[in-house]
């Protein structure tokens, strides 16, 4: 199918009533963006942010009348005083399947490969997972992923007890098993997480050995290993959750951490935690140790 799209400019206070405003004239998807190359690293849980300066794109399908569309919008509150924008037609493509170009496999150290679903693997005798990202964060193309994947596929993890807090996709809960985990314990505060991760635990024909969990209802241990890629607030104010899950002698990672973050977040865990020294992939580091 053909489509048009309107390209509006718009504020960090204006781009959620310019959105509502293209739903209520039947746009069907419309797509945030930042104008100006902005990062908006740390969100609260469920909060969200919007760029000073963020671009409102709004799809069409390509015969709607797109002169009806200006003339709405240029007459809301919103966008009286300044109307910028621009109407473009978009190229007749498989939309999901070039989406699907961005991904392919990539090997983490020396025997670990993330795939994507709907590709071959690359190595049938190495450590293969399949993955579906779907709707939740975690593909193994973001630093911090890759920095605690890299982190899994060193450590000994025959027979152990892992927890994955804030699982996103499944993606390190999964490769701990395909490494040798006996047990996962998938923990995050969103649904979705865990119904991506239990999609993509069965497509790696591992579901009985993942469980997931909201975090209202996750179990008492204390686990061999535990991985935490999340963001560095929620780091420093959940460390006692987090650290009560792991046993004394235990292996933890944490990462969703940027450069300038990292000794912030340290000195939440260097009290019960012996750290190794901290390890840097571009703005992003991961922090590992062994609980005392």
């Amino acid at each position: 199918m053909a489509w048009i799209q309107i390209r509006i400019r718009a504020t960090e206070s204006t781009a959620d009533a310019i959105s509502d405003h293209l739903m209520d004239i039947g746009c069907p998807s419309v797509t945030f963006m930042d104008t100006k190359d902005t990062p908006i690293f740390e969100p609260q849980p469920g909060e969200v942010k919007y760029w000073a300066e963020t671009t409102v794109i709004g799809l069409f399908e390509a015969n709607h009348d797109m002169q009806a569309v200006v003339d709405y919008l240029k007459v809301q509150p919103e966008l009286k005083e300044q109307f910028h924008y621009k109407i473009e037609q978009l190229e007749d493509k498989d939309w999901e399947r070039e989406w699907m170009k961005n991904f392919h496999p990539i090997r983490f150290g020396e025997r670990l490969w993330i795939c994507p679903s709907w590709l071959d693997v690359p190595d049938p005798s190495a450590v293969n997972v399949m993955l579906d990202p779907g709707l939740a964060f975690g593909t193994g193309t973001h630093a911090t992923t890759a920095l605690c994947l890299k982190w899994l596929e060193g450590l000994d993890l025959s027979g152990k007890t892992v927890v994955d807090f804030g699982c996103g996709s499944g993606i390190l809960g999964i490769a701990a098993i395909k490494l040798g985990a006996a047990r996962v314990i998938g923990i995050d505060i969103d649904q979705q997480a865990l119904d991506a991760s239990q999609d993509n635990a069965a497509r790696n024909g591992i579901a009985e050995q993942l469980e997931v969990y909201l975090p209202q209802n996750q179990p008492h241990l204390e686990a061999d290993v535990v991985v935490a890629n999340i963001l560095a607030q929620p780091l420093r104010e959940l460390n006692e959750v987090i650290l009560s899950l792991l046993k004394s002698g235990g292996d933890i990672a944490l990462s969703g951490v940027l450069a300038e973050q990292a000794q912030s977040v340290a000195s939440h865990y260097d009290q019960q935690v012996n750290l190794a020294p901290i390890e840097q992939e571009g703005d992003w580091v991961r922090i590992s140790g062994v609980k005392k």
